[in-house]
This record gives structure tokens, C-alpha cells and sequence, in this order.
């Protein structure tokens, strides 16, 4: 009788590992915040993942914001904090849908969960099985949507007729290629607008700057813009200032971040999508702690929604919330 009851405990202990991974319901999680890049929409991420961790009693470790983006920098970080051998699952913005799945894996098959916010790796649908079905959850904005309703929106500014261009960071990350893609489904119901462009300034200002000022001088007649990201709308803005045509071409941006937002104010921007990077950053890490204390199961996508900011609204209270603060 002894020899079963052991072994019964021992069945239980086992079975109590396995629920909600491979931790022990009770056992809180060390976190490390790994960010894509230093820039306003990843500090407030942050800043929701701090503040969670400090109400849940959790302990974090928060790598370094890296000055550029791309997997050649992102990569060597994200090993680096695996090998401290401490974190029980790591925070990140993949910095490539594609590039990013062989190094994530390689961390994940060491014993560590990722979650993707943002970002995510392969098509984003960790929900099927598949190579990248590997992280706990995906947690980011529809892009896709997003970049319709911007085109709706920008569509609306320009009287429904004319030539746009859009402005974009990289080809080959998952949240501006969808936002491109929305905005190109949004302005194909407009019969009388022609998008005559797209080009990649791979989160480098001056290079967008650049080559929105190469587009106004091939297309004289643009009569909107949209950029995709906080670099390819302010490279887009001073371009068309510096072109002296201010309000002639209307600029449709994403991201709240202070600078977009006195753009915004000074008639330099249009009109401004803030996403809700605090609340990503806060989703992440309630997602950790329902998957390691709690042993419940965790969504494979959670989709915080948007705000769009206008001079009309732009000073409203209940619309100051939505700005990329630093502090």
C-alpha cells in the first residue's frame, strides 16, 4: 500500500509540473524585456511591462534598447540574456518574420517561453502547428486594419482623387508590411487615387526624407502620404516642408509618439494612429503570469485596438492618454 501511495504522489508532482508548461502552478517567472529597438513605442511597451511586474511581484531584467534595428543587432542580445540561464521567458519584438524563427527556437528549446509583441515571426498565426508555432502568444495591433482605415481616412483629406505615396521602414517585418497591405486594400475602393510608390528607408530618417523628396520631384502632383512608422513619417513631413508644400500634401502617420503629436498640432502631420504599446506591454505580462502561476491557458493573439488623433481631438483630455510619453 505504501509503494502506491508514493507512487501516486509522485504521479501528481509529475502531472503538476506539466500543467501550464514546464513550471509548477505557484512559481512566479523571472522576465526579460528584450525591446527591437530604441525608440518611443518600445519605451512605453516597457514601461506597461515594469509597471505589471511590479504589481505581480515579478522580477524583470530589461536588455539593452538597441540604436538600430534589424536581426544582425537584435540576435546577438537575445542570446546573450538566454545564456544568463536565469529568465524564464523572454519579451521581444522580432525584428524579421523570418530571420528571427531559427534564433527564437534555439532559446525556446533551451527551457525559455517567448512572447512576441509588435512583431511576430512567420505568418503570426501561432495557433496552427508549424515552425514558428513555438511562442506563448502573439500581442499587437491589427496593422492590417489599421492601414485600411488610415487609407479611408487619407482618402477622405485629398477628396477622394489624386496620387499617393507611402513611406515604409523594412519589407520583411510582419506590422509595417501589414500595415502597407491595408492601406493598399483601403484605397483600391477609390477608383480616382493612384498610389505611385512605395519605398523603404529601413528606420533610417534622413534616408526617408530622402525619398519622399525623390518622389515629389518625380510626382509633382502627390497629394498624400502615409508613413508607416514614427521615422518614415518624420522623414516624410520635413521633406514635404522643405518642399514649401505644408498642407497641400496631406500626411497620414503612425504612432503617437510627442514629436508626431506637435507635428500634428503645428500642421506639418494630418492625422496620427496611436497604438497602445502600454497596454502591450501589460498584456505580456499578464500572459506570463496566467501561463507560469496560474497554469491557464494563454490566447495565441491578443489584439489591443488603436486611436486616431486629428487637430480636432488633438487636445482633448481623454486623448492624452494615447500619446508615447517618455516620462
Amino acid at each position: 500500500m505504501r509503494k502506491i501511495l508514493v507512487a501516486l504522489v509522485l504521479v501528481a508532482l509529475v502531472v503538476g509540473i506539466l500543467v501550464g508548461g514546464v513550471f509548477a502552478e505557484g512559481k512566479k517567472p523571472k522576465i526579460a524585456w528584450c525591446p527591437a529597438i530604441s525608440d518611443p513605442f518600445y519605451y512605453m511597451i516597457g514601461k506597461g511591462i515594469a509597471d505589471k511586474c511590479r504589481e505581480l511581484g515579478l522580477e524583470l531584467f530589461v536588455a539593452e534598447y538597441p540604436k538600430a534595428w534589424g536581426p544582425e543587432v537584435q540576435v546577438p542580445i537575445l542570446e546573450a540574456v538566454a545564456a544568463r540561464g536565469d529568465i524564464d521567458v523572454i519579451i521581444t519584438g522580432p525584428t524579421s518574420k523570418d530571420a528571427l524563427i531559427a534564433p527564437l527556437k534555439r532559446i525556446h528549446d533551451m527551457g525559455i517561453e517567448i512572447i512576441t509583441v509588435d512583431t511576430y515571426i512567420g505568418d503570426g498565426d501561432y495557433s496552427k502547428p508549424s515552425e514558428y508555432s513555438f511562442p506563448l502568444t502573439f500581442i499587437g495591433t491589427d496593422n492590417f486594419q489599421g492601414g485600411v482605415e488610415i487609407a479611408h481616412r487619407l482618402a477622405e483629406m485629398i477628396g477622394k482623387k489624386g496620387k499617393v505615396f507611402v513611406e515604409t521602414t523594412n519589407p520583411d517585418v510582419s506590422s509595417v508590411v501589414e500595415r502597407v497591405e491595408g492601406f493598399k486594400k483601403g484605397m483600391s475602393e477609390y477608383p480616382d487615387i493612384e498610389i505611385v510608390g512605395v519605398e523603404y528607408c529601413l528606420d533610417i530618417q534622413e534616408k526617408a526624407q530622402q525619398q519622399v523628396a525623390a518622389a515629389l520631384a518625380a510626382h509633382p502632383d502627390i497629394v498624400g502620404i502615409f508613413g508607416t512608422n514614427l521615422y518614415s513619417a518624420q522623414g516624410a513631413y520635413q521633406a514635404v516642408v522643405n518642399a514649401g508644400l505644408t498642407g497641400v500634401v496631406k500626411i497620414a502617420s503612425w504612432d503617437a509618439t510627442e514629436d508626431l503629436i506637435k507635428a500634428l498640432r503645428e500642421g506639418k502631420v494630418d492625422l496620427v494612429l496611436a497604438q497602445k504599446p502600454y497596454e502591450i506591454g501589460t498584456l505580456a505580462v499578464e500572459a506570463a503570469y496566467q501561463y507560469f502561476v496560474e497554469g491557464k491557458e494563454v490566447p495565441k493573439r491578443m489584439v489591443p485596438g488603436f486611436f486616431f488623433f486629428t487637430r480636432d481631438n488633438v487636445d482633448d483630455p481623454e486623448a492624452q492618454q494615447y500619446i508615447y510619453r517618455a516620462d
